[in-house]
């Protein structure tokens, strides 16, 4: 059938999961069979920036449209750009002695963890996510109304709704759109997966991936099994589309157990206070939202990690085709000093090609790996063309590894 105006109208983009089942999990892999045509994604984006003028049109006019990429299946992805920001206030093991009973040995020898940074004052999450990204955007050179999607991965944000408007706001992100990501301490994993997802369906240029967290806010500090344990970061790295043969990830594995999920989790306080009863009749209004403290059971947490995460990257060096001898750096979440050497012994890889910041910061979530990664660039130890494998894991439970090529 032909439109009025004598060309065919567009069709839909053909989507087709690709779903494959591997052990020790689930693993999910979504392709896309071909893209929707430019002037379909133009009459999407006219109905997106009409809808947005009836809201704030003087929004809509501060941020001009720019020309997106064709939309071409299949191109690749690379990190050109990170950049990271922790808080002022250092707490460290003989700080936290006068809190609980234990000591710089004690806790250094069970975790390798020395110090941690604690936001205070009036230092927020979001502030640290927006210095992250610049800093990320500054080495990528990269101007922020050229970013085309945001990715903040908290589980903590400053607001109930989320920490990516903030972002977009403060670093002048006019042309982009952005949302959270909630993956705990695998969050940062999952949202450069989704970056490269993202451009690999074509349209985008740019994304900011932020992985920030500040579980200072839930953690009990009279318990010694956590408060020994988290820090608050953030770190963010820039990915850019590039042509599919310089595709910079070259496999990644995603895997979740919900059963474990009782072994780390930070839960509602209130659920059954909601509506309570007196006399049979249920009271309202509900009592305000809150969240109790974190807990874990270290033991099952630190069995699943130790098991799970070489699997993992094993699993994505088997998608890249490559060798674990391949692997120019290591960069684990910096969970615990014990996981990351145990994986590296797992994948015989020597101590020296293993990236860790932990005796420094402690467990800071899904801002773990671009903070290191930053500090790594930074300090000249991973340069372009390194071959980096890094694995995410923790709550949900969930974890992720990704092989990637830096630069």
């Amino acid at each position: 059938m032909v439109a009025a105006s004598g060309l065919a109208p567009p069709r839909a983009a053909a989507v087709v999961p690709c779903t494959r089942a591997r052990g020790g999990g689930q693993h999910h892999r979504v392709g896309f069979s071909r893209s929707p045509p430019v002037a379909a994604a133009s009459a999407v984006a006219a109905k997106l920036r009409c809808c947005a003028s009836a809201v704030d049109d003087s929004a809509v006019a501060a941020a001009a449209p720019k020309p997106r990429l064709p939309r071409v299946v299949g191109m690749g992805s690379k990190l050109i750009g990170c950049g990271s920001a922790t808080p002022a206030l250092c707490v460290s093991n003989d700080d936290l002695s006068k809190l609980v009973e234990t000591s710089d040995e004690w806790i250094a020898a069970r975790t390798g963890i020395r110090n941690r940074r604690v936001l205070s004052g009036d230092e927020t999450l979001g502030g640290l996510s927006v210095q992250a990204a610049q800093r990320a955007l500054d080495m990528a050179q990269v101007r922020a109304e050229d970013v085309d999607l945001v990715l903040v991965c908290t589980s903590t944000p400053d607001d109930l709704f989320g920490g990516a408007g903030r972002v977009l706001a403060e670093l002048g992100c006019t042309n982009a759109f952005g949302f959270d990501i909630t993956a705990a301490c695998s969050g940062f994993i999952v949202g450069l997966i989704t970056a490269t997802r993202f451009i690999k369906g074509g349209g985008i240029q740019n994304v900011l991936v932020v992985g920030a967290d500040a579980l200072s806010h839930y953690v009990d500090w009279t318990d010694r099994g956590t408060c020994i344990l988290f820090g608050d970061a953030a770190g963010a790295v820039l990915v850019q589309a590039c042509n599919a043969d310089e595709d910079g990830l070259l496999g990644f594995s995603v895997q979740s157990d919900g059963n474990g999920q009782k072994h780390l989790h930070c839960s509602s306080s209130n659920t059954e206070d909601v509506l309570s009863k007196t006399n049979g009749a249920p009271t309202f209004p509900p009592k305000k939202g809150t969240f109790s403290c974190i807990e874990m059971n270290g033991k099952e947490v630190f069995r699943f990690a130790v098991r799970c995460v070489p699997q993992s990257i094993e699993r994505a060096l088997e998608e890249a085709g490559l060798p674990a001898s391949s692997i120019d750096w290591l960069l684990l979440h910096q969970a615990n000093q014990r996981i990351i050497d145990a994986a590296a012994n797992r994948l015989a890889i020597p101590s020296d090609k293993v990236i860790s910041n932990l005796a420094n910061y402690g467990n800071t979530s899904a801002a773990s790996i671009p903070l290191a990664l930053d500090e790594a660039v930074r300090g000249g130890k991973v340069k372009t063309g390194d071959i980096i494998a890094a694995s995410g894991f923790g709550a949900g439970l969930t974890w992720g590894s990704a092989i990637v090529k830096w630069g």
